[in-house]
Parts: structure tokens; sequence; C-alpha cells
């Protein structure tokens, strides 16, 4: 999706946006590491330290606008280990809540995909809370269950949530 672009170095404009969009995601409801109430401190500092990644470039930091706003985010984290520059983590796909089932989760995974191509990545994983809608798009774009652990967090409002981890191969070779 053409809408989809790749952000480079953050400024604090685009990071007081991605706080929102966090902020909106967590308070909807959406298990991506936060719990309520929610500490928006917490959440600019995440994306600060995000930043920082990106700017090194371990990170893809991926984004749709609306309004010149941020309204949808991903990551891919490049492993850097020398047994692992084969793979990539998708992170944090963000839709605010405003424009969920749009299809900007599929385009960011998409995008995700070709970044991945471009970086010379072959095999992504990622983790989603258990039974969401999250794992179900994850599914319908193509990925693997690998497994799930009980009890792998809080959940966003209470109790506990599990995770799923899944794979997916982008071509077959070493």
């Amino acid at each position: 999706m053409s809408d989809v672009s790749k952000l480079g170095s953050l400024d604090s404009r685009e990071i007081d946006e991605l706080t929102d969009l966090l902020n909106d995601v967590v308070t909807n409801g959406t298990s991506v590491g936060y719990v309520l109430p929610v500490d928006l401190t917490l959440l600019r500092a995440y994306w600060e330290g995000v930043a920082r990644e990106v700017a090194s470039g371990d990170i893809c930091l991926l984004a749709i606008r609306r309004d010149r706003r941020i309204v949808a985010s991903a990551q891919l984290a490049f492993c850097g280990k020398p047994n692992g520059r084969h793979r990539a983590e998708v992170q944090k796909v963000l839709v605010h809540s405003a424009y969920r089932r749009s299809g900007m989760a599929r385009a960011l995974m998409a995008a995700a995909e070709e970044q991945a191509r471009l970086h010379d990545r072959s095999l992504l994983v990622l983790d989603t809370e258990s039974e969401s809608a999250g794992q179900r798009l994850v599914e319908a774009t193509g990925y693997v269950r690998a497994g799930d652990i009980p009890r792998f967090a809080l959940g966003t409002v209470s109790g506990w949530a599990a995770t799923t981890y899944m794979y997916k191969l982008l071509e077959d070779r070493p």
C-alpha cells in the first residue's frame, strides 16, 4: 500500500504522535506491553528509545498518516547476531482505534515483508496475544503458529494474557 512510509530520524512532533497512537491502542484494550492506567511518560520514553534504534539502523519503523498525523505504525527489528542475520522480528503493529478494520494492519505487514526482503531477511517472527484479533490477522497473512505460552503477560486491563509465537518464511534458503 502506497500509504505506508518508512520513517527516518524522528522529530519531537512524530514522537508525540506515536505516543498518542500507543496511548489510544492501550486505552482501547490491545496488549502491546503496557497496562491501564497508562503512564504517558513511559510511552514517550519508549518512542524515544525506538528513535535511537531507528537512527542506528537496528529497527525499521513504518507508519501510515491521515490528515498529516501518524495513525498506524509497525516495527521490524533486525537480528544482529551472526547466526541470526537472516531474520527479523515484527513488533508493535499499532492502528488507532478510529482506523481499525481499514486494511492498515495488513498494509503494514506487507510493508514489513518488503523491508525484510530489502534487508536480505528470509524469516520473520513475532508474538501476539493468543486468540486476539491480532493473531487472526497474522494467521490470515500467512504466518504459522509456533506455540503458545500461558500467563505470558499481565492483561491490558486485568488478569493474565497468553501469547502465541508465530513465524513466516519469506523464501527457501539456508
